[in-house]
């Protein structure tokens, strides 16, 4: 029986924040920061037993297109489709939403980052495959738009949240669908202990499920544009529409130009473990460090130091009477950085040569 479970990996991120080892050829999701597979690779991978392996796209820009197609050789290639022009992530849903919707009109989409790092696999699997359910029994013109709400461990304030209402109704998986009340933007710390404390919030991860044309209708009402590119899309060959089209699109994220005024949003509380794994600060969860805290990779040696982040991809970095810092090295580039300071790495691309970059 042919499956109508679809999925589109987003891509196409510039990965400043994990330089030297990110280039613009080869941004976050393409490094293995983890294992010897690459962050795309793994998002892909963790789809096996809910989407079948044609029904995956993956939307990257033409730079990254060829580092893409090596990250995931048992894609064919019409399933890694780039962007001719960087518009944000509305213009990104609506030309996933486009894909799949083409192909099968009863489509049912899950729209996915490619860089989040997920240890628990298998309760991943089976909370998106309870959200396709979920969709796949609503009645048309009673679909939601889903999410998943990931549990905040602390306050952050580098993320979105949502709100999360009263229920709908059970899981497959267990736990419960629940309205989201609203979205809101990146809070101070203040707002967002607050959020934390009240138990109704989540982080916003950017994992979204829905019904291909229950999208369309929802941009019909409230991006126009976006929705006249999805009607419009070719069954066929799109390389010249999308050429012609994708670029005029307005750069307009997805919560803003859809999400937060849809109509019927509802969201799964995760029970899987996520990070989006934001900066070199982040690899002491997911890294096992010594007696001092220091987290290492690679050839390292730390003596008289304290926790310290080190990743070598060949030289030997050798640590001595030093704490808090980031060193990464790199055949072309060395980072020496305090730990305090990774949020800043953007800051030096200005003056960093083209042959770094």
């Amino acid at each position: 029986m042919k499956s109508h479970n679809y999925a589109c990996v987003l891509a196409g991120g510039t990965g400043e924040r994990f330089w030297p080892m990110s280039r613009v050829r080869t941004p976050k999701h393409l490094l293995k920061l983890f294992s010897d597979r690459t962050l795309l690779e793994e998002t892909v991978r963790r789809l096996e037993g809910v989407v079948p392996v044609e029904n995956i796209f993956v939307l990257t820009n033409e730079t990254q297109l060829a580092g893409v197609r090596t990250a995931l050789p048992f894609l064919a290639p019409g399933q890694i489709v780039a962007e001719p022009a960087r518009r944000d992530t509305g213009p990104a849903a609506a030309l996933a939403t486009a894909l799949v919707r083409a192909r099968d009109p009863e489509a049912i989409l899950a729209l996915l980052p490619a860089d989040a790092y997920v240890r628990d696999g298998q309760r991943y699997g089976e909370q998106l495959a309870a959200g396709f359910a979920m969709v796949a029994a609503s009645k048309p013109g009673e679909d939601y738009l889903l999410t998943y709400a990931i549990p905040p461990t602390y306050a952050a304030t580098g993320f979105g949240y949502l709100e999360m209402g009263e229920e709908i109704g059970p899981a497959a998986s267990g736990g419960v669908f629940r309205r989201v009340r609203r979205f809101v933007e990146k809070p101070d710390a203040a707002t967002a202990q607050g959020y934390v404390a009240s138990g109704k919030f989540g982080w916003n991860a950017s994992i979204f499920l829905w019904r291909a044309n229950a999208f369309l209708a929802e941009a019909e009402k409230h991006a126009p544009e976006l929705a006249a590119f999805m009607r419009d899309f070719p069954a066929g060959d799109f390389s010249s529409y999308l050429a012609q089209r994708f670029s005029a699109l307005p750069k307009i994220s997805l919560d803003y130009a859809v999400m937060e005024k849809a109509a019927r949003v509802a969201t799964l509380r995760a029970e899987f473990d996520w990070d989006d794994v934001g900066t070199w600060a982040a690899l002491p969860r997911h890294m096992p460090a010594d007696a001092a805290g220091n987290a290492c990779k690679g050839s390292v040696i730390a003596v008289d130091s304290a926790n310290n982040i080190a990743v070598s991809n060949g030289r030997l970095i050798a640590l001595c009477g030093v704490k808090d810092l980031v060193v990464v090295e790199t055949p072309d580039a060395i980072l020496v950085c305090h730990r305090s300071a990774v949020e800043n790495l953007k800051k030096i691309q200005p003056s960093l040569p083209p042959a770094v970059l």
